[in-house]
């Protein structure tokens, strides 16, 4: 099955989506992105999961990361589904979702990006959406996929999490540590010697001696 890896451009597709028609690449503009899909409108953890990020647009947003969602179902089906999402989140039901979805029911988008799942079908057999999580820089490449099964909803939380982590290294020389949350300190890559790293980093660093004797542990403050 067709699908995109790290670092590869997501394609420039077009598609119906509960604003209109889009072409991806000018609806992302020069932000960042987030496409996420999932399998079914109108089913419980999916209606949890977009709420969920419904609640969370404004975060995104500081980011500068637009959201898109999308499923197998029509544009009309979502735009309906939206009124209970917003209700799950007591909103206004007439209020409009804070991102678009897009409508893929003939399973065109899903496969050109490998978002099916095979195991998930539905009552005439057919493959549903997994739940996928593309995060997708202002250069247009994938620089984050996660996958989950139909009976795991994810967390948008850690998803944030990880976009910070994605715009920090972006552009510093850095790696953030096991539960890294932005504030704490961040890990000088291995590829930079010790006098590179204190050009760099000024400010200093530390090292963390470990048995080998060798100084690859290094935590430095931003």
């Amino acid at each position: 099955m067709p699908g995109i890896l790290l670092g590869d451009v997501l394609p420039n597709f077009e598609a119906e989506t509960t604003i209109g028609k889009i072409k991806f690449h000018e609806f992302l503009g020069n932000s960042w992105g987030i496409l996420f899909s999932h399998p079914r409108d109108f089913t419980p953890v999916c209606t949890t999961e977009l709420a969920r990020a419904a609640k969370l647009s404004d975060e995104f947003k500081k980011r500068d990361v637009k959201m898109i969602a999308l499923s197998i179902d029509s544009v009309e089906d979502h735009r309906k589904w939206s009124e209970d999402i917003m209700a799950f989140n007591q909103e206004n039901v007439r209020s409009p979702l804070p991102y678009p979805i897009i409508g893929d029911n003939k399973r065109e988008l899903a496969v050109l990006l490998g978002m099916l799942d095979p195991d998930e079908r539905d009552k005439d057999g057919m493959p549903l959406t997994a739940r996928c999580v593309f995060v997708v820089g202002p250069d247009k490449r994938l620089k984050l996929s996660v996958l989950y099964p139909a009976t795991t909803g994810r967390n948008f939380d850690e998803i944030l999490r990880v976009i910070d982590s994605l715009q920090l290294t972006a552009t510093k020389k850095v790696a953030t540590p096991v539960d890294w949350k932005p504030g704490q300190e961040v890990m000088v890559i291995p590829s930079l010697s010790e006098e590179e790293a204190n050009k760099l980093f000024p400010a200093g660093f530390t090292t963390k001696e470990v048995p080998s004797g060798k100084k690859y542990i290094r935590y430095t403050k931003l």
